[in-house]
């Protein structure tokens, strides 16, 4: 499982009306346009209108307090202006700008890769198609730090950028509205359940004129994760599971309501810190954790460290667990891009069904003969 610790300070105060500029239809609310119903995601709504779809963002950070509003034209017969809308994004953006490498795969799935044209640190993402992209000096840098170049940004002139809430980059939010930029908040990491992440393609999908292809690369995600968590519905013994490693004296561990928890619990898991409630990451010290998890079955997510014996080099304290001595320890680092890029960090937010189906082959491997695990591997000795 992987750990992020956002720390956000900014409140905004949006306004409540708009209209349509080329034929004066104000739009008031969306009470009158089709709900396109979701399945599990709750931070975001997208409603279809004549010719243009509205999509609302309720939950793009913890404790956001208003709406956002973006406004998506599907053909040249309306345009529209700002009005309350925090975005106008035009019929099918042909530039776009990402800031998370989870957001990447979306662009795949939607065979519109060559869409994008900027990146912050572009040795992160592992996809075969992007990275042909980047190499051919197609997608520019920009960054290698953790803050984008808003002025690189800027002068790419972009018809979306999608920001990450997660990170630096919702600084850089205000900036790019001022520069007529279309911006948009994109808060997949605070759904909780495993689907919900998933199903923010379809926000993609809204903003860039491929909806159906994003219902449909939804549906096939869906059946396949439906499909693996049928094979734990009948478990009775569940196996104990203890995660993270320590950082700086202190020990990370997924909260109970995570999503991280939620796959071990759907692969048919005992997660040791399942008292541990919350959604985001849980700070412990290691006398807590040896006094919990020593004599845990299984070892999940041990950060990416590539064998036992650099684990071990790391912190000798390791080895008093259980998990440890019998070699179950299983990270998620088994397929990295062509510059080091955990792939897991990438694909895992759209592609829960290859992770539940992983822990399903690491818990109960009896219910899955065949399958060949695609982001866990265990590790070795060295």
């Amino acid at each position: 499982m992987n750990f992020r610790f956002p720390i956000l300070t900014i409140t905004f105060i949006f306004a409540l009306t708009s209209f349509f500029s080329c034929t004066e239809k104000k739009i008031e609310d969306t009470q009158d346009l089709e709900d396109m119903q979701l399945g599990y995601a709750t931070g975001f709504s997208i409603f279809q209108g004549e010719g243009y779809k509205v999509v609302e963002v309720s939950k793009a950070f913890p404790d956001q307090k208003s709406i956002l509003k973006y406004w998506i034209g599907e053909g040249a017969d309306f345009t529209q202006e700002m009005g309350s809308f925090d975005a106008v994004i035009p019929s099918k953006p042909k530039g776009v700008i990402l800031t998370s490498t989870t957001q990447v795969p979306h662009l795949d799935y939607l065979n519109i890769t060559e869409a994008l044209i900027g990146f912050p640190n572009t040795d992160l993402i592992s996809s075969g198609k992007t990275r042909a992209r980047i190499e051919s000096g197609q997608v520019v840098e920009l960054g290698s730090g953790a803050q984008a170049n808003i002025e690189k940004m800027i002068d790419l002139e972009p018809d979306l950028v999608m920001i990450s809430t997660l990170g630096d980059d919702l600084r850089n939010l205000e900036m790019l509205k001022k520069a007529g930029i279309p911006t948009v908040l994109n808060g997949e990491y605070v759904e909780q359940h495993p689907l919900g992440r998933a199903e923010w393609i379809k926000f993609t999908g809204a903003l860039t004129g491929k909806f159906q292809e994003a219902l449909d690369a939804f549906e096939e995600i869906e059946a396949d994760y439906l499909e693996a968590i049928s094979l734990t519905a009948n478990i009775h013994e569940k196996p104990t599971v203890m995660s993270g490693v320590m950082y700086k004296d202190i020990w990370y561990v997924p909260g109970a309501d995570s999503w991280g928890a939620k796959l071990l619990e759907a692969a048919g898991g005992t997660y040791i810190f399942e008292d541990q409630k919350g959604s985001g990451s849980t700070q412990l010290n290691f006398e807590y954790v040896l006094d919990r998890a020593q004599d845990a079955d299984f070892w999940i997510g041990a950060a990416d460290y590539p064998n036992l014996r650099e684990m071990k080099n790391a912190d000798p304290r390791y080895a008093h667990f259980t998990a440890f001595k019998n070699g179950n320890i299983y990270t998620y680092s088994q397929k990295k891009g062509a510059t080091g890029g955990l792939e897991y960090f990438e694909l895992g937010y759209l592609r829960p069904d290859l992770i539940l189906k992983d822990l399903i082959k690491i818990l109960h491997p009896e219910l899955i003969e065949g399958y060949q695990s695609y982001f866990y591997q265990k590790l070795d000795e060295k």
